[in-house]
């Protein structure tokens, strides 16, 4: 409310102020003044009244709270009037009076937390809720109850809980109201739900305001009605709802925390007004159990009797456990106030000076001079109240807010849950909770069974279509091609198609009737752009769209899709040419690469071998010609395992072994290939895939109106210059039959759902390469839409009943072409996929042959001695060692041995015979024989 209105009130209004300004500089005073506004004769106030008189006697009977110093409490009634709450607040602030209980309404709170702010008084406010209250812009309000932003996360939370997403708020329209109303949708929105009509009432709203209102709320889709009013008319809007059959079932009546004060206080309720809220869900602040909580409760029979004139039964409502609670927080505060070296004193507002001397005497009003210190004081109490522990949060909330979960029944009330900041909702006391980590997984979030209206036990669906006479809007592709999906029928509003068969045979299934109207979209001559037709409803022009709608990422981001009820994804469709069987189509298997490979790799392996074999293995040994026929001869015949030679050595066993485990996958290849090749009809194509296009210039044809154009320029870069668009399936086998070269197109990109009715009597033209996405088909609806949720399960329904395979039979079958047995041309095998096995044998023959070398050169080093030191210079001796290498390497290794022992023996013998003292020249003459013998050797063998 605006300052300058207050201001003007404080003019009018402080006729009822006097201009003596008192103060008191006494440390511990005996009184300390304390104020209360609210409305005496409310739901609240009376029962308030009582709970703050009998805390201000518990104060002042216990010298150990205020060491002596007693509350003095004085009370204003507000009558519920704005006017009389501020009146009563400027007269406060002349009595020094350092705190004010109060005030009971957020409207009032609004205001004259101006004048606490400026005058610096502390307002504690047990009713209070508007969650605005505590914002930055009031530091001296400050609320000992709980917070409206908390009860409005409940409610979201029941919403989510329920699963439903929209709801109708019927609300009070002020400050509590609307702030109230305001932080519950931000509640929903974060759980994306909604409100999706407001019914603002004025604050003393009469039957008539209430009827009007509840009248078009009934004419709304959503049935899940959230009530945020005041008491006093509160019951009035369900006598109306009642009135007009709103009570039954379908409806769902969430109340906030009013009706269950309403219970509390006046229980029992009469039947009659029980009658009209069956079912109903409301909140009430949660206490938790405690011994300080039992022994006021059980006091308060005595305390109402006591302190209420006109008697009548009151009960116990959460309201007046806070006022309770609040006197002790404010005598706790003053006493730490007090213990701070806190004075009572006031002192002028200067602003309020230039006032002096006027007949309203303004400049009465004073500042507490203590008022920050007695704010702090208040926001740091820790204590335990009959309400529970007791301590403000950061945010100068009260910590661990909690709210009971109650429904209606019968002639009472039953508690179904709790919810709690903590960990939502659940069956258990949240007291329970805060000893464990906080939980808020789905499956933790628990509520007992709730009778709703109309006596059910079933939840109920929340929504229904409304009772406005209107249909639903439902766009429809007017298309040009392919009509066996959908098309309309000449002359007639009717459409008819799979598409169509699919949509009515789901509404079929949904437990409610829903009245529609099928709106063709597209002028008829062209196919229609289903991505514009999903947008206009975004844009409010149709309700929902029916037709063969893909489900694509960007369509997504304006509507709610239901489940595919069509598989399909974009595929490539070419002109194919049948391949008859060659003379040469034994070769087809193989590219011409893989043949090459295949064959060195056989000689390689059949030299290695030879290597490996032809020191010790006789089929190895012989003539030249001979041993190389036997390479020939034995590598190829190891294609059929067939080689007559055996291998005697452990390395040419292990080079052959791994050769024959090659040979034996190349052979199942080459024959499973082949075996294709001749006894299945190939089919062939220039184009192979997606990757071919891409890479090539030649133009490529779609679908008119289709997302297929959009997705090749944004995914694949390719150049709109090259997109031809095409309407009818004639117009594609046009197109592909001339080809690139005759203005027509290399290969026509579409779904797959399309090309398959495209195929089945064109056997010329076949899809090439693999489907490169994956979507579907679907109808779509507004974002949050319930019907597409139940349109969902029911196409599931169709599925798993038979019904959508028999519609598109109906449909989509047709006589199969009489290709329909032959495929692509198979790709030739290529030496990619055979280059792991190429390199193992390549490995295992390397490192066979580096062993062997190894092997070899110890042998000659082990058997042939080092020449002489002087012959061992010159290019002649080292010539000479190359060729005795070389014939040793050519010998067979059992005459290397004999003859190696033969000079050994020849040794021993001529050692013995010269003696241990001509050992030396012993030594050299053998060197010579051996030297000779070499000679003599290598002649001899290469003489045979």
């Amino acid at each position: 409310m605006n300052l300058v209105w207050v201001v003007v009130l404080m003019v009018f209004c402080n006729v009822y102020l006097s201009n003596g300004v008192n103060t008191n500089v006494s440390t511990r005073p005996d009184v300390v003044n304390i104020g209360s506004i609210f409305t005496f004769d409310s739901e609240i106030g009376k029962v308030a009244k009582v709970a703050i008189e009998a805390a201000i006697e518990d104060v002042n009977a216990n010298p150990a709270v205020l060491g002596g110093t007693k509350l003095k409490l004085t009370m204003h009634d507000s009558n519920f009037s704005g006017f009389m709450g501020i009146v009563e607040a400027l007269w406060f602030m002349e009595t020094e009076t350092v705190a004010i209980i109060g005030p009971q309404s957020s409207v009032i709170a609004h205001v004259i937390s101006h004048i606490a702010n400026e005058l610096q008084v502390p307002l504690l406010s047990f009713a209070a809720t508007d969650p605005t209250l505590s914002s930055l812009q009031y530091p001296f309000f400050v609320r000992t109850t709980q917070n409206d932003l908390f009860q409005m996360a409940a409610i979201a939370e029941i919403v989510e809980h329920y699963e439903w997403r929209e709801v109708i708020a019927i609300y009070a329209d002020d400050d509590y109201g609307r702030n109230g109303i305001a932080a519950l949708e931000d509640q929903l929105a974060a759980k994306r739900c909604q409100i999706s009509y407001k019914a603002p009432l004025i604050p003393e709203a009469t039957r008539t305001d209430i009827t009007d209102a509840l009248v078009k709320v009934a004419l709304t889709e959503s049935r899940i009605v959230v009530l945020h009013t005041y008491s006093d008319w509160g019951m009035d809007v369900f006598a109306v709802a009642q009135y007009l059959g709103m009570m039954g079932s379908g409806y769902v009546w969430i109340a906030t925390n009013w009706l269950s004060t309403v219970l509390d206080t006046n229980s029992p309720l009469p039947l009659e007004q029980m009658d009209k809220i069956q079912g109903v869900i409301t909140l009430r602040m949660y206490t938790p159990d405690s011994e300080l909580k039992r022994n006021f409760v059980s006091r308060w029979s005595n305390l109402k009797s006591k302190k209420m004139a006109n008697g009548g039964p009151v009960g116990l409502n959460s309201y007046g456990l806070y006022a309770y609670d609040t006197v002790w927080l404010l005598a706790h505060a003053i006493d730490a106030f007090f213990n701070q070296g806190g004075n009572i004193s006031f002192s002028n507002d200067s602003r309020l000076n230039e006032l002096h001397g006027g007949s309203l005497h303004l400049d009465a009003m004073s500042i507490f001079d203590g008022g920050n210190l007695l704010l702090e004081n208040i926001l740091q109490v820790n204590m335990t109240g009959v309400t529970g522990p007791i301590k403000f949060a950061s945010d100068r909330s009260l910590i661990s807010p909690a709210y009971e979960v109650i429904n209606v029944i019968g002639t009472g009330f039953r508690s179904i849950g709790y919810w709690s900041n903590y960990s939502g909702l659940s069956v258990v006391p949240p007291e329970t909770l805060y000893m464990k980590p906080p939980n808020r997984s789905s499956a933790n979030q628990q509520l007992y069974s709730v009778i709703w209206p109309g006596q059910t036990t079933q939840k109920p669906r929340g929504w229904v279509f409304p009772n406005h006479g209107r249909q639903l809007r439902i766009g429809v592709p007017n298309r040009v091609s392919y009509r066996e999906f959908i098309t309309k029928v000449p002359g007639t509003d009717m459409f008819k198609g799979y598409c169509i068969d699919v949509f009515t045979a789901a509404l079929n299934l949904l437990p409610y009737a829903v009245p529609y109207k099928l709106i063709p979209f597209g002028d008829g001559l062209n196919n229609p752009s289903c991505t514009e037709l999903v947008s206009l409803i975004t844009a409010g022009v149709y309700d929902a769209a029916v037709g063969d709608i893909a489900i694509i990422t960007n369509r997504t981001r304006m509507v709610d899709f239901t489940q595919p009820y069509v598989e399909s994804g974009l595929v490539v469709v070419a002109p194919v040419r049948k391949l008859n069987s060659s003379t040469w189509a034994f070769m087809r298997p193989f590219t011409a690469r893989m043949w090459c490979v295949t064959a060195i790799s056989f000689l390689i392996v059949g030299a290695v071998v030879w290597i490996l074999e032809h020191r010790m293995n006789d089929d190895f040994r012989g003539p030249p010609r001979k041993q190389v026929v036997t390479i020939l001869w034995f590598s190829f015949s190891t294609l059929f395992f067939a080689h007559r030679e055996n291998t005697v050595s452990t390395l040419g066993r292990l080079v052959l072994i791994i050769w024959l485990f090659v040979v034996l996958i190349i052979n199942s290849s080459y024959t499973a290939s082949l075996t294709s090749i001749l006894t299945v009809q190939q089919l062939s194509s220039p184009i192979k895939g997606i990757e071919s296009l891409i890479t090539s210039n030649d133009p490529i044809g779609y679908q008119q109106g289709s997302f297929v154009r959009n997705y090749l320029i944004e995914e694949f870069n390719i150049h709109e210059s090259r997109l031809v668009p095409l309407n009818e399936p004639e117009d594609y086998a046009k197109a592909l039959k001339n080809g690139p070269k005759k203005g027509g197109v290399a290969a026509v990109v579409d779904e797959r759902a399309y090309m398959e009715l495209f195929l089945s009597t064109r056997c010329e033209f076949s899809i090439v390469g693999q489907e490169f996405t994956k979507n579907g088909w679907g109808f779509a609806f507004p974002r949050d839409s319930p019907l597409a949720i139940d349109m969902s399960t029911a196409i599931l329904k169709l599925s798993e009943n038979g019904e959508l395979q028999r519609i598109h039979d109906k449909w989509l079958m047709r006589s199969a072409c009489s290709l329909q047995g032959a495929k692509l041309e198979v790709d030739r095998l290529q030496l990619k996929s055979f280059s792991g096995l190429f390199l193992i044998c390549g490995l295992a023959c390397l490192l066979a042959l580096i062993v062997y070398f190894i092997q070899m050169v110890r042998q000659f080093n082990r058997h042939y001695s080092e020449e002489d030191s002087s012959e061992s210079s010159g290019r002649s001796s080292r010539s000479a060692r190359l060729q005795t290498f070389l014939s040793f390497a050519d010998e067979k290794v059992e005459r290397v041995k004999s003859r190696s022992k033969r000079r050994q023996m020849e040794g021993a013998s001529t050692r013995s015979n010269d003696g241990e003292d001509e050992s030396t020249n012993g030594s050299k003459k053998s060197r010579v024989e051996i030297s000779s013998n070499k000679h003599v050797s290598f002649c001899i063998e290469t003489s045979s």
